[in-house]
C-alpha cells in the first residue's frame, strides 16, 4: 500500500544528505514524499544533537508535528538523526509524543520500521552505545568492515538511494562520516562513531547523479574533510579526486567545509587554490585562539600559528574566503584567554565567524572539567564577542568592494546568491539590483556596495554569453 511521508531536517548539510537518502529509500519503496507534515501519514523529523539549542528546535520540530495528529492524515510522528541516536531509549521516555525514535541501524530498513509504526506496532527504542566501538581504532584496520558499517550506521548509499528534496542549484555530498578527535566538548564522535571515509569511486558516482539532477556547486561535507582517505591508506586523497570531481560535465563548482586548522597541509592547501573549479573557500574550525583554553579542549594551536596558517592562505589567494566558528566560556576560560580570542578574531579578517556559548554536553569530557565558567559571564562574552564579529565581518566584507566575482544566483525573487567565498546558508549573500537572473545562473559582477556581511553587485557585461558557456 502506499504511504506519505514528510521529512524534517533540522541541524547541518551532513543530515540534508541523510534526509535524502532516507527519501530515496522510501521512495523506492513505493512511499509518496510530501512536502507538509499535515499533509502526511508519517512525519520523519531527522533531529540534530549538537547543542543545546539545537536539541530544543529538534523537540519543538517534534511536538509541531505532534500537534497535527488527528486533525489530518498525520498517523505518526518519528524521530532520527543525530539526537535520536545519542538518546534513544532516555528520548522515547521524555518524549511519548514521539510514536518511535529511530536510530542509525533502522535506516537500512526505514520503509519497513515506518510501516509498522504506521500500523500500530510499538517500536522498541535502541539502548544507545560508543559507536567509536563498531570499528577497530587504527584508521587503516576499518576496510574490512567499512562498506557495510558504513550504510548502516549512517544510512550512506550513494547515489542509489539518495533523492533530492529540494531544487538549489547546489548540493553537499557527503564524504565520510564520524570521527577521531576526541574533542572534550564534542559528543560526535560518541554517536557517529569513527572516521570512516567512503571510497572516491563511490563520491564521483554520486556528483555525477547530482550534476544530472541539475546540480551546479557539489559542497564536499563531513565531521572532518581534512581526515578524508587515512583509513583507506592515503592521506592525499583528496588532493587527487579534486580534480576528477571538477571534471564532471556540468559541475561548475566544488567547496570543501569542516577543515581542521592542525590538519591543513600545503597540498591540500595548493589543490584548494590551484584547481580548476575548486573555489578558495576555507572553513576552519578555530573554536579558540587561547593555547591553554585549546589544550583543555584536546585540540591543538594557538592564536600565532592560526594568523600564521591564514597568512599562507591569503599569500596564495588574497581573496580567498575564511570563516570559522568559536566557543566561549569553557571550563577554565580566564578573562586573558577570551581577550586573546577577540584580539586573534580583530587580526584575523575573517569573512565570517559563528560565536557560541559552552554548554555541557552528555558522554564529553568536558562534563566533568573543574572551573566552570559562569553561565551569566559566558552569555555577556558571547554577547560582547558577537557585537565585534559584526563589526569586523562588516569591515571585511567593505574590503571587497571593487572585486570582480561569480555569483551563483539562488533567490530570482530577490535576486540573491553567493559569490565564491561565501558558503551556503552560512554566509553572507551577494544580491542585485533592476536585474531580472534565473536561479542556477553564473553572473559575472563587481561589488559596488555592502550591508553588514551582505555584498550588492553590479553585473559586468555579456551576461547571456556567460551563462551559455556555463
Amino acid at each position: 500500500m502506499s504511504r506519505s511521508v514528510a521529512i524534517v531536517t533540522l541541524g547541518c548539510a551532513r543530515n540534508e544528505v541523510d534526509s535524502e537518502e532516507l527519501a530515496g529509500r522510501l521512495a523506492a519503496d513505493g512511499w509518496a514524499l510530501v512536502d507538509d507534515v499535515e499533509s502526511a501519514e508519517v512525519a520523519l523529523v531527522n533531529t540534530c544533537g549538537f547543542i543545546e539549542s539545537a536539541k530544543k528546535d529538534s523537540i519543538d520540530a517534534l511536538l509541531e508535528a505532534n500537534s497535527l495528529k488527528g486533525h489530518g492524515v498525520t498517523r505518526a510522528v518519528v524521530a532520527v538523526g543525530c539526537m535520536a541516536e545519542r538518546y534513544g531509549e532516555e528520548l522515547a521516555k521524555a518524549l511519548p509524543e514521539a510514536d518511535a525514535i529511530l536510530g542509525f541501524d533502522d535506516y537500512r530498513d526505514i520503509s519497513a520500521r515506518l510501516q509498522r509504526i504506521v500500523a500500530g506496532e510499538k517500536h522498541v527504542p535502541h539502548t544507545p552505545v560508543d559507536r567509536r566501538a563498531l570499528l577497530p581504532i587504527a584508521p587503516v584496520e576499518r576496510a574490512a568492515a567499512r562498506d557495510a558499517n558504513f550504510a548502516s550506521s549512517v544510512g550512506a548509499g550513494g547515489s542509489l538511494f539518495r533523492k533530492r528534496l529540494g531544487t538549489a542549484p547546489w548540493a553537499p555530498l557527503k564524504i565520510a562520516s564520524g570521527c577521531d578527535r576526541r574533542c572534550s566538548f564534542c559528543a560526535i564522535p560518541y554517536f557517529r562513531g569513527s572516521f570512516v571515509s567512503r571510497r572516491p569511486a563511490e563520491i564521483i558516482e554520486e556528483a555525477r547523479w547530482l550534476a544530472n539532477e541539475g546540480v551546479t556547486e557539489v559542497f564536499l561535507v563531513s565531521e572532518n574533510t581534512t581526515s578524508y582517505g587515512k583509513d583507506l591508506g592515503d592521506l592525499r586523497l583528496m588532493e587527487k579526486i579534486l580534480p576528477q570531481i571538477a571534471a564532471i560535465d556540468g559541475i561548475e563548482r566544488v567547496r570543501l567545509s569542516y577543515l581542521q586548522p592542525a590538519e591543513m597541509r600545503p597540498t591540500l592547501m595548493q589543490a584548494m587554490i590551484e584547481t580548476e573549479k575548486v573555489v578558495p573557500y576555507f572553513d576552519l574550525s578555530f573554536q579558540h585562539a587561547s593555547g591553554p583554553v585549546l589544550r583543555r579542549m584536546r585540540r591543538f594551536g594557538d592564536s600565532e600559528k592560526f594568523l600564521h596558517l591564514i597568512t599562507q592562505i591569503r599569500a596564495l589567494s588574497p581573496e580567498a574566503g575564511i570563516r570559522s566558528n568559536v566557543i566561549v566560556g569553557f571550563p577554565g576560560e580566564t578573562e586573558e584567554d577570551y581577550q586573546e580570542l577577540a584580539e586573534f578574531i580583530t587580526h584575523a579578517n575573517l569573512d565570517a565567524v559563528g560565536v557560541f556559548g559552552y554548554s555541557d554536553e552528555d558522554n564529553t569530557e568536558a562534563l566533568d572539567l573543574n572551573d566552570k565558567v559562569d553561565p551569566e559571564l559566558i552569555r555577556e562574552r558571547v554577547d560582547t564577542l558577537s557585537m565585534l564579529v559584526d563589526e569586523l565581518v562588516s569591515e571585511r566584507a567593505a574590503q571587497r568592494i571593487g572585486e570582480e566575482v561569480l555569483v551563483l544566483i539562488e533567490d530570482a525573487e530577490a535576486q540573491e546568491g553567493r559569490a565564491e567565498h561565501q558558503g551556503p546558508e552560512v554566509d553572507g549573500t551577494t544580491s542585485f539590483v533592476g536585474t531580472n537572473f534565473n536561479v542556477g545562473q553564473y553572473v559575472v559582477a563587481r561589488i559596488v556596495d555592502t550591508l553588514g556581511a551582505d555584498l550588492i553587485a553590479q553585473p559586468q557585461a555579456e551576461q547571456s554569453g556567460i551563462a551559455q558557456a556555463l
